[in-house]
């Protein structure tokens, strides 16, 4: 659940509001053209909105969210020549943003969706590469920055796309015109 945006609003109201991102990230993953995996928290759900037909539904492994992600990446690049991973707390990612990713992958190593609190909503690769996640201040408004500087560190190429918003505060939800109850 969006634990920051529970401390102003409430945890049902923040439940309802994350419901409704997951919502809006199913549907938005399901206009890409692309392979799709859901990495569950704890354990698949088989009975819920995300079709198994349209996603391939996998249990999250590590223990922080770097190695979480680390991980994902490391099963869809074991199939896959690209990957992309993406949040469920942007509401104004489009898949014109995600399909365009994946073409910058062709020319760079690496393509990060900066967030306007210093985070990423996306993040592409062709590499797993695990030292992109680790002593990372997951969380802060240094994610970016500490992960542009371990990509310059490698002497590898990135490109930036649009800088969007995620939802972390009542706020935030209210520029899309949505009300919290």
């Amino acid at each position: 659940m969006k634990t920051r945006l529970a401390q102003t609003i409430g945890d049902e109201q923040a439940l309802k509001i994350y419901l409704e991102l997951l919502d809006y990230t199913r549907l938005l993953a399901l206009e890409v053209e692309a392979e799709r995996y859901l990495f569950y928290s704890r354990y698949v759900e088989n009975q819920d909105e995300w079709s198994a037909q349209a996603f391939h539904k996998l249990v999250q492994e590590g223990n922080g969210l770097g190695e979480r992600m680390d991980k994902a990446f490391q099963v869809a690049l074991g199939l896959h020549a690209k990957a992309i991973i993406i949040g469920s707390d942007c509401a104004s990612l489009t898949p014109t943003i995600i399909e365009n990713a994946f073409e910058l992958l062709d020319v760079y190593d690496y393509v990060i969706g900066p967030a306007s609190d210093g985070g990423y909503y996306l993040l592409a690769m062709k590499e797993p590469r695990p030292e992109l996640f680790q002593g990372i201040s997951w969380s802060t408004d240094q994610v970016l920055s500490q992960t542009i500087e371990r990509i310059k560190k490698r002497g590898q190429s990135y490109s930036l796309l649009p800088e969007l918003s995620d939802i972390d505060r009542a706020e935030d939800w209210a520029k899309y015109g949505w009300k919290v109850d």
